[in-house]
């Protein structure tokens, strides 16, 4: 049984590895701010799930798994949050391109100072 977990424990953070090394050239590859916050936050996390995953099988402690479950929470509570803040400013300063958009949702909060909450 154990070495079964064990090889379950090395697929999974083989393919987290290859997730994470997508991410990371797909923020190298792709021109435009939607398409790198897409590659930055998508198969980033789900690559960082999987290794924790595979850290606890490995270890197969139940400390080692209390600690990895704050980690993932934190991940996936900051990568859209950070991806929505970098989104937005780049919406605000004109990077993004407009025609590209199928809605525009801040149509109107563009026109209005970043001091006045819109």
């Amino acid at each position: 049984m154990n070495e079964i977990l064990d090889t379950v424990a090395l697929v999974l953070v083989l393919i987290g590895a290859l997730l994470c090394l997508t991410a990371a050239i797909g923020l190298l590859r792709f021109h435009d701010v939607p398409t790198r916050l897409h590659a930055a936050t998508k198969p980033q996390v789900l690559g960082l799930i999987l290794i924790c995953i595979a850290i606890a099988l490995a270890v197969r402690a139940w400390p080692v798994a209390a600690f990895l479950v704050p980690i993932v929470m934190i991940q996936l509570a900051t990568a859209p949050l950070s991806a929505h803040m970098v989104g937005r400013q780049a919406y605000r300063n004109g990077t993004i391109d407009e025609r590209s958009l199928y809605v525009d949702e801040l149509a109107d909060a563009g026109r209005t100072p970043p001091a006045a909450g819109g």
